[in-house]
């Protein structure tokens, strides 16, 4: 009988201990690293990227006219996207009408010379006449020649302008492309007349982009120091472009108080950039705040305060375990990219910018890099 109830007890007793065994082998599930944007602190005698958005636009973009009036006799009726080169005829006006004001002119101008020459002969020979026998002549009568003369010369000089408008007007008749481009647009049709200044097509350069950034005043002097700039565009983020400063506005913005800065770079290789994508400029630049050379600054949203201390804190990243910790820090001025931190922070410390009121001590985090954007 106690054999009988001893087997039971003892089998009881051996699972728990398997149980109590494999449990005690079970690794404990680590809580995953919450992803976090965060910021490095960057010395502030390095260069620091700074980053600004904007469109891409073409670097010349223009509505072609005629500077005369006409009926067209030649514009192609698959113009639309045809390219042409710099001096190129795009159009053409009937120029017979021209034509004929540019004989007409030239036979006037002729006749007008040959006056002249009588004119001019006529006034020498009166002229010596009178030197060598001044009873032979009168002085009114070398006056009159003299007169004569002149206004035969003024028309002659009167018509040489008026021959060089209207050749100007014939040449006018022939629409050529002021620049390398494409035709990217045409408002009217072949044999419609048209006036004087009235669009006729549109021509894109798209050899060149162009990108209006807006930049703080703080930041206009010290664009001379800038270096790499280049601008990525949201459809290519992987390839950064080239660029150059091309040209600074020089009035602020009333709303923003901004500066556009206009940025110019080369169309890339295998791959087309079009008018109007966004994109970010991107640029290594100095920090140029006056007596900033030994202080460093992080995104506002980076510094907290309980509200029972008047101490302010960051949440600073352990690179390695990813936890966080909280440190105190003394607080300067707002500046540009910031605030400044005076003492407890060093170039290369990561600290959080964004949930910093729900961390806690010891929590783990994923870096998610923020350059203060």
């Amino acid at each position: 009988m106690h054999r009988t109830h001893i087997i039971p007890l003892l089998s009881g007793l051996l699972i728990a201990a398997l149980l109590a065994a494999c449990s005690s082998e079970l690794p404990e599930q680590e809580e995953p690293a919450r992803p976090l944007k965060a910021y490095q602190v960057v010395d502030p005698g390095q260069r620091a990227t700074r980053s600004f958005p904007g469109r891409a636009k073409a670097h010349n973009e223009v509505d072609l006219s005629f500077r005369v009036a006409g009926q067209l006799i030649e514009l192609p009726n698959d113009l639309i996207g045809q390219k042409f080169s710099q001096g190129d005829t795009i159009a053409r006006l009937d120029p017979r009408d021209y034509e004929v004001r540019v004989d007409d002119v030239k036979g006037r101008l002729q006749r007008a010379q040959a006056s002249y020459r009588r004119a001019q002969s006529d006034y020498q020979r009166e002229l010596n006449i009178f030197q060598e026998d001044p009873g032979a002549t009168s002085k009114t009568t070398v006056e009159n020649k003299l007169a004569a003369r002149d206004q035969a010369r003024a028309e002659v000089r009167s018509l040489e302008a008026s021959l060089a408008a209207a050749t100007d007007e014939l040449r006018y008749t022939y629409l050529n492309a002021p620049f390398d481009g494409a035709i990217t647009a045409k408002y009217v049709d072949n044999f419609q007349d048209v006036q004087a200044k009235e669009k006729i097509v549109r021509l894109l350069d798209s050899s060149k982009i162009e990108m209006v950034v807006n930049l703080p005043e703080n930041m206009i002097s010290v664009l001379p120091d800038v270096e790499n700039i280049t601008v990525t565009f949201d459809a290519f983020p992987e390839q950064p472009v080239a660029a150059e400063v091309f040209e600074v506005g020089t009035e602020a913005s009333l709303t923003t108080r901004t500066y556009p800065v206009t940025l110019i770079m080369e169309q890339p290789q295998g791959f087309t950039i079009l008018a109007g994508m966004a994109g970010r400029a991107r640029g290594l630049m100095r920090v140029s705040e006056e007596g900033a050379a030994t202080r460093v600054h992080v995104p506002v949203a980076a510094v907290f305060s309980p509200p029972t201390e008047q101490q302010d804190y960051v949440w600073v990243i352990d690179q390695e375990s990813g936890a966080v910790s909280r440190r105190g820090v003394v607080t300067g001025q707002l500046v540009e990219g910031g605030i400044e931190i005076l003492e407890g922070l060093v170039p290369g410390d990561w600290v959080a910018t964004a949930g910093v009121h729900s961390l806690s001590e010891g929590q783990r985090v994923g870096i998610l890099p923020d350059n203060g954007e």
